[in-house]
C-alpha cells in the first residue's frame, strides 16, 4: 500500500509540527527516524510483526518499546512511529522521513542545490562555487554535483525550481536564439 504524496506530506508535517512544539533537536530526530528505518528495512521479521494487521496492537507496541529503548528513541519519535504503525503506514516510512527531512531543512534555511559541470572541479573551485550558490539561495545550501560533458564548460545550477545556466552550451543556445529572432 503505497502512500500518495499528500498522505506522505501530511504525516511529515504532523511530525514536524509535533517536533517543533516539543523543541526537539531536528538533527537528533532525523537521525533517530533514520536509525529506526534502517533497523526496520534490515529485518524482514520485524516488518512482518509491525506491519501485520492480525497481530494485536499491544504486542506490536511492546516490540516497538523494546526497540525504542535499544535505539534510544526520544518519546516523540517513538510515539510518531506508533501512530504510523497504528494507521498501517510503516510501509511509507522512508518517503515520510524524506519529506520530513526536506521540511526540517527548509525550516533551518537550508536549500538543496544541484550543480552540473562539464568536468570535475577541484576543492577550491567547489568552495568558491558553493559560496556563490549560497548567496543566490540566500542562505546555507547542501550541494550535489553532476557531470555533463555536453555543457562544454561553465556550470548549470538548480536551486529548487530555479535554474541558473552559466554553461557554454547555454550561452551558445542564447546566441542562436538571438540570431534566429533577429
Amino acid at each position: 500500500m503505497a502512500a500518495t504524496g499528500v498522505v506522505v506530506l501530511r504525516y511529515a508535517h504532523a511530525f514536524a509540527s509535533a517536533a517543533g512544539k516539543s523543541g526537539l533537536d531536528v538533527a537528533a530526530a532525523q537521525q533517530q527516524m533514520g536509525d529506526f528505518a534502517t533497523t526496520l528495512n534490515g529485518s524482514r521479521e520485524l516488518r512482518e510483526i509491525l506491519e501485520n494487521p492480525s497481530i494485536p496492537a499491544d504486542q506490536k507496541l511492546a516490540v516497538l518499546d523494546g526497540l525504542a529503548a535499544k535505539l534510544g528513541l526520544m518519546r516523540e519519535v517513538r510515539n510518531f512511529i506508533a501512530v504510523m504503525m497504528d494507521h498501517q503506514r510503516l510501509c511509507d516510512l522512508n518517503e515520510i522521513i524524506a519529506a520530513y527531512d526536506a521540511i526540517a531543512e527548509a525550516g533551518q534555511g537550508l536549500a538543496e542545490a544541484e550543480i552540473t559541470t562539464a568536468f570535475d572541479l577541484n576543492e577550491d573551485d567547489r568552495k568558491e562555487l558553493e559560496a556563490q550558490v549560497a548567496k543566490l539561495a540566500g542562505g546555507k545550501v547542501r550541494v550535489s554535483y553532476k557531470l555533463d560533458n555536453a555543457l562544454l564548460g561553465g556550470a548549470v545550477v538548480r536551486i529548487g525550481s530555479t535554474i541558473y545556466d552559466g554553461s557554454v552550451r547555454g550561452s551558445l543556445e542564447q546566441l542562436r536564439q538571438t540570431l534566429v529572432s533577429a
